[in-house]
C-alpha cells in the first residue's frame, strides 16, 4: 500500500512539474485593437524622423579608367555638380577620327549635289551619298556623347554617403560609384494611431521641431498615410517641410506636434471583449513595445450601450490593447500579435 501512494504521488508531481513547463512555454496568440473615437480640441505630439527623398547610387554611362574623384564622403553636392571624371585620351581620339571622316564626307557630299543640281549624277547615287554623311553624323554624335559621360554630375542636390571607388581604378558603366542622398524634398515618417488616421480632416496644423532646437519649429503637410496598420495598430503617415528644413538631415529624431479642431467627443470607445473585472474593478491589458502585456485600469461609462465600451478615463488613442484572449493572459507575459482573430474565434471571445 505504501509503495501504491509513493507512485501516485510521483505521477502527480511529474504532472504539475509537466504543466509548469507548458505553461512557461505557452506563447498566446492575441488579437490588438487601439481605442476609437473623434478627436477633440487641442493637440497631440508623437515621435518622428527625418528622412531623405531617396537613396540614389550614382555611376558612369561608359566605362573607363578614374581619372579623378572631386567630392568626399558626407559632403553635400548641388545638381549639376561635377563628382567625378574618367580618362577622356580614347574618347578624344575617336571624336577627332570621326570628325575628320565626317568633314570629308560632307565636301563630297557638297561637289555630289552640285553635280546632281546640273544631272550630272543620277538620284539614287546622291541619295547614297547623302546617308552616309547622316549615318557618319550618327556616329560621329555617339561619340561625342560617349566623351561627355567620362564627366560624372549629381543627378540631384544631395549628400555623398559613400564613394565606393578611388582614382586610378577601372569601373564598369552603370556601376555605383557614388550613393547619394537625395535630400531635395525631405520627409518627416510618423506612426498615428487609428483616432487620428480616421479624423484626419479635422487636422487644421502640423509642426515639428528638434530636442536641441525645440523652439524652432517647421510647419509640415501630410503627403500620404498609409491604409493598412502595423501589428501595434498604427499608421505609417509621411509629411512634407512647409518651407526650408535645411538645418534637419536625415535619421535626425523631431517631435511632430499636431493640431486639431473640435469635435465634440472626449471619450474613447473600446471593443467589449477587451474589458474584464478584477476585484470590482475594470480593466484592460495594454500592449508594450517588447510584445509583453500589462494590465491598466480603466474608468467606463456605465450609461453607454453596444458591443463598444466608452472609457472616461485610463487610456489615450495612441495605445495598444489586447482585443482577444484576455481570460488567459497574466502580468509581464510575452504574446503574439495576430492581424485577425481566428475564423473559428467567432465574436474574437477567446
Amino acid at each position: 500500500m505504501k509503495y501504491q501512494w509513493t507512485i501516485i504521488m510521483a505521477l502527480c508531481l511529474c504532472s504539475c512539474a509537466h504543466e509548469k513547463e507548458e505553461k512557461a512555454t505557452t506563447i498566446h496568440n492575441v488579437y490588438v485593437a487601439m481605442p476609437s473615437g473623434e478627436l477633440t480640441s487641442g493637440e497631440r505630439q508623437f515621435a518622428g524622423v527625418v528622412e531623405e527623398n531617396s537613396e540614389l547610387s550614382v555611376g558612369f554611362k561608359t566605362a573607363g579608367e578614374l581619372n579623378h574623384i572631386y567630392v568626399r564622403e558626407g559632403q553635400h553636392v548641388s545638381k549639376g555638380q561635377l563628382l567625378a571624371s574618367l580618362d577622356d585620351s580614347d574618347y578624344k581620339l575617336g571624336v577627332e577620327a570621326l570628325q575628320i571622316q565626317y568633314d570629308q564626307v560632307k565636301e563630297e557630299v557638297g561637289r555630289a549635289q552640285k553635280l546632281f543640281e546640273k544631272k550630272s549624277m543620277s538620284a539614287n547615287d546622291y541619295e547614297k551619298a547623302v546617308a552616309g554623311l547622316r549615318q557618319l553624323g550618327v556616329q560621329l554624335q555617339a561619340n561625342k556623347n560617349k566623351l561627355a559621360y567620362t564627366r560624372l554630375t549629381s543627378p540631384s542636390s544631395g549628400i555623398i554617403e559613400s564613394v565606393n571607388f578611388s582614382a586610378g581604378e577601372m569601373v564598369d558603366a552603370g556601376t555605383a560609384v557614388f550613393t547619394l542622398l537625395d535630400v531635395s524634398q525631405k520627409t518627416v515618417v510618423v506612426d498615428i494611431p487609428v483616432s487620428l488616421c480616421l479624423n484626419r480632416e479635422n487636422i487644421k496644423g502640423i509642426y515639428c521641431s528638434t530636442s536641441h532646437s525645440p523652439a524652432t519649429e517647421y510647419g509640415m503637410t501630410v503627403l500620404s498615410i498609409v491604409p493598412k496598420a502595423d501589428g501595434n495598430q498604427l499608421y505609417r503617415m509621411k509629411l512634407g517641410f512647409k518651407g526650408e528644413s535645411k538645418t534637419l538631415t536625415p535619421g535626425m529624431n523631431v517631435t511632430v506636434r499636431v493640431q486639431f479642431n473640435s469635435s465634440g467627443n472626449e471619450n474613447l470607445k473600446i471593443p467589449g471583449s477587451a474589458l474584464f473585472r478584477k476585484d470590482g474593478k475594470n480593466f484592460v491589458w495594454i500592449l508594450n513595445q517588447d510584445s509583453t502585456v500589462s494590465m491598466r485600469q480603466v474608468e467606463i461609462n456605465p450609461r453607454y450601450k453596444g458591443t463598444e465600451v466608452e472609457v472616461i478615463s485610463g487610456l489615450s488613442p495612441a495605445t495598444s490593447i489586447i482585443r482577444a484572449g484576455v481570460r488567459m493572459l497574466h502580468e509581464g507575459e510575452k504574446v503574439k500579435v495576430i492581424e485577425k482573430p481566428s475564423e473559428t474565434n467567432f465574436g474574437g471571445v477567446l
